[in-house]
């Protein structure tokens, strides 16, 4: 049984969170290939919102096995919090979360390294979400990390402190401040305890068993395809492979076992931090994205940069992944619009017109080149099929499709699960 990749194209935030939760009744395990607790998958139903940072977004259902995979790095505080959100809905973790032994382990230096870092650079921060991503996946890159499966061994705590002691060294340096380390260790060490309660597998062997089982299987994906560490907007990125080739690394599967890729964008552009963002609009147009989509970090809470849809970015996403079907989020965002833009290629300062992005595109001075499309200016949030659809909004699909070369097979309308239309989703 093929494993489908479920996986954002453009910054992050494009609603991972939510399509997980409206198809995974179709699989019957749901796994987290990278990424850590700066994600924030935003799950919405039965008139309460749920934000989840490590955990998979099949949790809420009983049926569903979820995987935290090898490639995401993992803070036992955080996790707590979360499982102590999600008691009152009664899942079972014992019977349906498994945690990879070879995750990496954030621990509380981290935290603090990468604040250290990111207030050393002053006006070139990249910003990060300061929740330790960067130096947890710098320490397994340097093979001096902890993992999971590490704290159940007997010397755990003086291999900790190994650790830990090396990145004092590092605080010392920057001359920042941990006085308040014991108390986060305090806080550390009891999460820790807590996380030995649940299930840890080797989950190359879990994951390759289920395959093997004729298992139904969903790879969900952290973050965007233009914050990976290879291929996106270097060095304003994160530290992991977001693209579908990470869900093999990540979880130790063979690309032979990949099937359907799916690839989630908004109807728009946001993003989070530093960077550039060809299409950001500066001015009223923008300010009405961010309010109209709501578009503040469900991890961070702060303002999401907003601008027109950009098609030569998405083109790259769609290449690099090898996207087989495309899920447009928040199109009722643009229910306000008279008119609505689609940056189709990019002006360079040598007067070039290109629509792929160039290698340095913190440095290059990019004009975005602009199609209109009339807007619908009505709202669409209770419509049910596709074929009630505006005409405007149907046009504006059916330019994209054409465009991108693949097709539109879900509409999302809304942050609710009953807001959403399928036009012809294949999924296991």
């Amino acid at each position: 049984m093929a494993v489908d990749i479920l996986l954002g194209l453009q910054w992050g935030d494009e609603g991972k969170g939510k399509i997980v939760d409206f198809i995974a009744p179709r699989y019957q395990v749901v796994a987290r290939f990278q990424g850590g607790p700066n994600a924030g998958h935003t799950l919405e139903f039965d008139g309460i919102k749920h934000v989840l940072h490590q955990i998979p977004s099949g949790i809420f259902h009983d049926s569903i096995i979820n995987i935290i995979g090898n490639g995401v790095v993992l803070d036992a505080i955080i996790f707590k919090k979360e499982i102590d959100g999600l008691r009152k809905y009664n899942v079972n973790f014992n019977k349906n979360l498994f945690i990879s032994k070879k995750a990496q382990l954030i621990i509380p230096t981290h935290r603090l390294l990468d604040a250290a870092s990111e207030n050393s650079k002053g006006e070139k921060k990249i910003g990060s979400t300061l929740k330790g991503i960067g130096p947890t996946y710098q320490d397994k890159i340097a093979r001096q990390g902890l993992r999971v499966g590490d704290i159940i061994a007997s010397d755990f705590k003086a291999k900790y402190q190994k650790l830990r002691d090396a990145h004092k060294t590092i605080l010392d340096f920057y001359k920042f401040d941990y006085s308040n380390l014991e108390a986060l260790e305090n806080e550390f060490f009891e999460a820790i305890n807590h996380l030995k309660t649940f299930n840890f597998v080797d989950s190359e062997y879990f994951i390759n068993q289920l395959i093997a089982e004729k298992k139904t299987i969903l790879a969900e994906g952290a973050q965007g395809s233009l914050l990976d560490i290879d291929f996106g907007s270097y060095p304003f990125v994160t530290s992991s492979n977001t693209m579908a080739a990470g869900a093999c690394t990540g979880l130790g599967i063979a690309p032979s076992h990949v099937g359907e890729v799916l690839g989630i964008f908004k109807a728009y552009c946001t993003r989070v931090g530093g960077g550039p963002f060809p299409t950001e609009l500066d001015n009223e147009h923008g300010e009405t994205l961010r309010k109209q989509g709501n578009e503040f970090g469900s991890t961070t809470g702060r303002p999401r940069r907003c601008g027109w849809i950009d098609l030569p970015a998405l083109k790259y996403a769609i290449m690099l992944n090898g996207v087989t079907q495309l899920l447009m989020m928040k199109v009722d965002v643009l229910n306000a619009f008279d008119e609505i833009k689609v940056c189709t290629h990019y002006k360079l300062k040598d007067g070039s017109v290109v629509d792929t992005l160039p290698f340095d595109i913190v440095e290059t001075d990019i004009t975005p080149v602009y199609k209109t499309f009339k807007g619908w200016n009505k709202s669409i949030n209770d419509y049910s099929n596709s074929e009630n659809l505006p005409l405007e909004l149907n046009e504006y699909i059916q330019y994209i499709e054409s465009e991108l070369g693949v097709p539109v097979t879900l509409i999302s309308l809304g942050p609710d699960r009953k807001q959403t239309i399928l036009r012809n989703i294949i999924t296991a």
